[in-house]
């Protein structure tokens, strides 16, 4: 065992080697978006093959991010701009010389173009899924914010808005506004609007009826009808984070002009750092510089390309160590369900198959009917060769091979490689693999498979999958069925459903062990399907680092809540692992009630490959669908206040709500497969600390305090906690900095509930009620807040992270700003006016009398001369 582990270490290390010895143009083909030289290389935006075919949204594309570019470079201090963009064009626009694919496809893209059905309309915003600083998955508009000018008055320009998206998906930061809270009160009992930096000016308004005179708030909330608009003008400049669409605002907020006091998502996921703290702490900031001079980078160029013909060819391992396990058996029954069931309409569909040589078992055929698919499957091989020896190159090459046959290049085509045996010449190929534009889908069978065979599903983007050797397991047709053409049509991909009632019979004498699997497609051409996409944060780990799961679970772009995602991980060795993963803002998710459902896994049994599997179930009692994603939206102002004068933006097109539908559904995904390295072999001591807590809040009612927050677990966010430890302090500032110096609340009553339970804890703050807070200089400082924050502990004793720190008001607001109602500004605008009329008519009426008096005065005059 530990000669073939060091063998593999061998094998591994040769294989890096090359790909360090590689040109990085090879390299980058299927690595997304790079920083080269400060510039971006190799963004891929999308359109989806629903939206109607108009060459204006091509142009504005085109605008907004050349706008962008210069506006980034700016705001990031002369360091980052972008060089090379991609332009997917949907397969159903009419073609235009565009270039043809290679690795691109809708599902990779960085920016996806398409409709959306939700309440927020047309709001661009970007999916989120990861903690503070992390990557997201993707920036998403509407074709009607592209292309409507008009929007851009409530949203800003759309070069500004993509910065402000981008920034949430390169850089993991989040809003520095809040719907839900537009208003807060400060550690001085002020009444504030929720906003970066505090020094952007605004004022109470109402949008319907009157406001009260005083102002527009009641119990700390905005009454109906009212709102806070900002002036248009504005002597800061920042945020782009809180609102871009302001002309003043072309940075980030930093550590000086930062408002770590506000209620938003950047605060409370992010520890209270700026927004340019987290940029200024990424990686492209630590590799790059400003750059010198005053010139501005040039700008963007733009590669149009278009899907072709979908082309795939299956490369089939045959060499004798399929035999073992039953792995033909079941390689036979995926490829035949890929095949009748799965692979699209119109696809050209190839068969390979290899073991120390390729050989070709079917040259391309077009899928058009079931008696297409029914031939292909008659071309599967029947049974393996007498050879212990394969080689991988050898059936790749032969791939590419068939699929040239079609346009002369491998451009665009999928290989889908199923191997079980090692082997140690795979990097032969690898200079071929890259340079042929083709992506490689690989599914390894058993432990024994190449231990660098996903490194071509990763250079290439494509998928990678393990399947253990157990008659039980469903891994090889799960991921068969997860391989869809990548077009972003979820109106033709294959879905693996349940619900399903079916009788078995067994007509052999023998039991048999068999597995059902049931695909189908959209029932409706307009209704969308629901959709489970499951993956890991990352390819491989080392223990003790946890792997993070998630599953994205969707009809349409709407997330489905209230589901049961249930994740099985499997092993080489063991049984199956099962893990509920969860949508609740707690814990590993981020953010709740978006969609996407996560856990930590941690129950690392050996070092080796992993694979997961997803399973969805949701019944037809719960409430299911929601009409909005939480998280980060670029935001819609609604008006300014410009000179003194309220200007209103049109009111939001809502999106369409569609009835609430009563509906159950049963989803299958496989996740692919992950890595784990150097797991110990024997027991090992806890390593494991609860997860932090990410949504503290806190209310005063009367003269008590109380706090809610979800329970972390004894191992991050499973089990549970042994303790909880709660500090207070009237310095925000030293609650952050030193937590341990804070005041400790009492929580001896207090015991941790299992972990994703709603923890709720009164306390009094009489300790802080009547007494004045000293500043640096023994002044008394007008600071009426206590900040709280806490932390929970195993039994162990090991302490998670500090929560985020929330703000409660001891006092009620003493003062807030004044409401100016737009009926008030009328009002004022009206008696003005009308002042001036009276005055004019006074002095009309006084010219008059004046001169009447003269004509008399005269008159008499007249009359005494003539006596």
């Amino acid at each position: 065992m530990t000669h073939r582990g060091n063998t593999g270490l061998v094998y591994h290390l040769k294989f890096m080697t090359l790909l360090f010895a590689l040109s990085p143009e090879l390299l980058f083909l299927g690595a997304g978006v790079q920083l080269q030289d400060n510039g971006y290389d190799g963004l891929l935006v999308a359109i989806n093959p629903q939206v109607p075919e108009n060459p204006n949204l091509i142009a504005n594309i085109k605008e907004m991010i050349t706008e962008a570019s210069f506006y980034l470079f700016n705001a990031t201090k002369r360091r980052l701009f972008f060089r090379n963009i991609k332009i997917l064009i949907p397969a159903t626009w009419k073609a235009h010389n565009y270039s043809k694919v290679k690795q691109e496809s809708y599902e990779k893209a960085n920016v996806i173009v398409t409709e959306w059905k939700g309440i927020h309309g047309d709001d661009p915003y970007t999916l989120q899924h990861r903690e503070c600083g992390k990557e997201g998955k993707y920036i998403h508009f509407t074709p009607n914010f592209l292309l409507n000018d008009e929007l851009t008055a409530g949203y800003g320009s759309r070069g500004r808005v993509f910065v402000h998206e981008w920034a949430h998906l390169r850089w993991g930061v989040f809003d520095e506004y809040n719907n839900d809270k537009p208003v807060y009160i400060n550690g001085r009992n002020e009444i504030q609007g929720t906003r970066c930096s505090s020094d952007i000016t605004g004022v109470f308004v109402c949008e319907e009826g009157l406001c009260p005179e005083e102002n527009c708030i009641i119990s700390k909330l905005f009454k109906e009808g009212c709102t806070f608009l900002y002036n248009r003008t504005q002597n800061t400049t920042g945020s782009i984070m809180f609102m871009q669409s302001l002309p003043s605002v072309v940075e980030f907020c930093n550590s000086s002009t930062h408002n770590q006091e506000a209620p938003n998502l950047q605060n409370q996921l992010c520890s209270l750092k700026s927004t340019w703290d987290v940029i200024a702490g990424s990686s492209d900031f630590n590799h790059s510089l400003p750059m010198n001079g005053a010139e501005l980078p040039p700008p963007p160029t733009f590669s149009l390309m278009q899907a072709g013909d979908k082309v795939v060819c299956l490369v089939l391992d045959v060499s004798s160590k399929m035999a073992e396990e039953d792995r033909f058996l079941r390689l036979q029954q995926a490829t035949e369900l890929y095949l009748m069931q799965i692979v699209e309409i119109g696809t050209f569909v190839g068969i390979v198959s290899f073991d120390s040589k390729g050989e070709i078992r079917a040259q391309l055929h077009q899928i058009s009917s079931d008696d297409d698919r029914k031939l292909l499957v008659s071309y599967l091989p029947t049974t393996v060769s007498a050879e212990s020896e394969m080689s991988i190159c050898s059936g790749l090459k032969k791939g590419f091979e068939v699929v040239e046959k079609l346009n002369g290049r491998a451009h665009g085509s999928v290989m889908i490689l199923v191997t079980s045996g090692a082997d140690e010449h795979l990097s032969n190929c690898l200079l071929t693999v890259l340079s042929s534009g083709s992506t490689v889908h690989s599914i390894a069978l058993g432990s024994s498979a190449a231990g660098n065979l996903e490194e071509l599903s990763r250079l290439t983007g494509g998928l990678k999958f393990f399947v253990p050797d157990k008659s039980a397991s469903n891994s090889m047709n799960d991921a068969f069925s997860r391989m869809s053409s990548g077009t972003g049509d979820i109106f033709q991909q294959s879905i693996q459903p349940g619900l399903w009632t079916y009788t078995l019979n067994n007509t052999h004498h023998s039991p048999q062990a068999l597995t059902v699997t049931v695909a189908s497609r959209a029932s409706s051409p307009v209704r969308p399907p629901v959709t489970v996409n499951a993956f890991v944060e990352r390819d491989s780990t080392y223990f003790p680092h946890p792997v993070t799961i998630y599953a994205n679970v969707r009809k349409g772009l709407n997330p489905i809540l209230n589901a049961t995602v249930m994740a099985t991980i499997e092993t080489e060795t063991g049984d199956p692992i099962m893990l509920k993963l969860l949508d609740n803002g707690a814990g590993a998710d981020v953010i709740k009630n978006d969609g996407v459902y996560s856990r930590y896994f941690f129950s690392f049994a050996v070092s080796g490959r992993y694979s997961l599997t997803v399973h969805v179930h949701h019944s037809p009692s719960i409430s299911t669908l929601a009409h909005s994603v939480p998280g980060s939206h670029a935001m819609y102002v609604p008006g300014y206040i410009a000179n003194d004068n309220i200007q209103m933006n049109a009111p939001k097109t809502p999106g369409h709500k569609s009835e609430e539908e009563q509906w159950g559904l049963s989803r299958v995904s496989s996740g692919g497969s992950f890595s784990v390295l150097q797991v110990p072999t024997g027991p090992h001591p806890d390593m494991f600390p609860p997860c932090k807590i990410i949504d503290l809040e806190a209310v005063k009612m009367k003269d008590e305090v109380i706090l809610s927050w979800t329970a972390p677990g004894e191992d991050f966010d499973q089990g549970q906690a042994t303790s909880y430890e709660i500090r207070m302090s009237r310095s925000l500032r030293s609650i952050q900095g030193d937590f341990n110096s804070a005041i400790l609340v009492n929580t001896s009553e207090l015991n941790p509930q299992q972990a994703g339970n709603r923890e709720i804890f009164t306390f009094s703050p009489k300790l802080f009620a009547n007494e004045p807070d000293h500043g640096p200089d023994g002044e008394i400082q007008g600071n009426h807040g206590v900040y709280v924050a806490m932390r929970a502990t195993d039994r162990n004793s090991l302490k998670s992270a500090v929560s985020n720190v929330a703000l409660v008001s001891l006092l009620l607001p003493l003062h807030s700003a004044p409401a100016l109602s737009r009926d008030n500004l009328i009002l004022k605008g009206v008696l003005i006016a009308m002042g001036l009329v009276g005055i004019i008519c006074l002095t009309i009426a006084l010219i008059h009398w004046t001169l009447n008096r003269k004509r008399r005065v005269l008159k008499e005059e007249n009359g005494t001369k003539l006596l």
